[in-house]
């Protein structure tokens, strides 16, 4: 196989691993509702725990992380191709979002954001991470916590890693795919109907 023939199967590999979703899984195999049925109607591990399951939102946000970390960390590791990393993160992120499993209609990308800039630099996963923190105590909103989480990132990459086109262009676009994904959230934030965290 050619070294592009190589990075592309990289890259489809990582977009198949992405699409893969934790939150159906994991209710599967627990006998748990279908979490596209219930609640927001999302599959992610904040829709999963308004079912009152705990460690199934545990696992499921773990099997997130790691369909975003581990194709990146890999490829990072054995391949050590900047610009492949980028694109091999966000392969993974639209494979959650728009996965071809489920007939293109995922998650919103949030805990797979996170294994990806953990993956990718880990201060800019950890910053990620304590942000995100820090506005859902505040607030209680995860929407808005992965929304200010990820606006906080992308602002820190263009004040000090603007010289990497790669990071920025990476941070950019993962920034509006989580505005995107969140439109419905940020008009019910407006609205005051947003559910906060633990609410179901």
């Amino acid at each position: 196989m050619s070294t592009a023939g190589f990075q592309i199967a990289v890259v489809i590999a990582a977009y198949l691993l992405g699409s893969i979703n934790s939150a159906i899984l994991i209710s599967r195999a627990m006998q748990l509702p279908d979490p596209r049925q219930e609640g927001s109607g999302n599959p992610g591990a904040t829709n999963v725990l308004r079912g009152g399951n705990k460690t199934a939102a545990t696992v499921t946000l773990l099997g997130d992380l790691l369909k975003g970390f581990v194709p990146v960390f890999l490829t990072g590791a054995f391949i050590q191709n900047t610009w492949l990393v980028s694109v091999v993160g966000l392969a993974a992120l639209l494979g959650h979002v728009y996965p071809v499993y489920y007939r293109f209609r995922g998650g919103k990308g949030v805990a797979t954001t996170l294994g990806v800039l953990l993956a990718m630099n880990w201060i800019l996963g950890v910053l990620w991470a304590v942000t995100w923190l820090v506005v859902a105590m505040l607030f209680r909103y995860s929407s808005l916590a992965a929304l200010a989480a990820t606006a906080v990132t992308l602002c820190f990459v263009l004040r000090f890693w603007s010289a990497d086109t790669w990071m920025t262009g990476t941070l950019a676009i993962i920034t509006v795919l989580i505005f995107w994904r969140h439109a419905s959230n940020i008009r019910d934030l407006f609205l005051r109907r947003e559910t906060k965290i633990g609410q179901k």
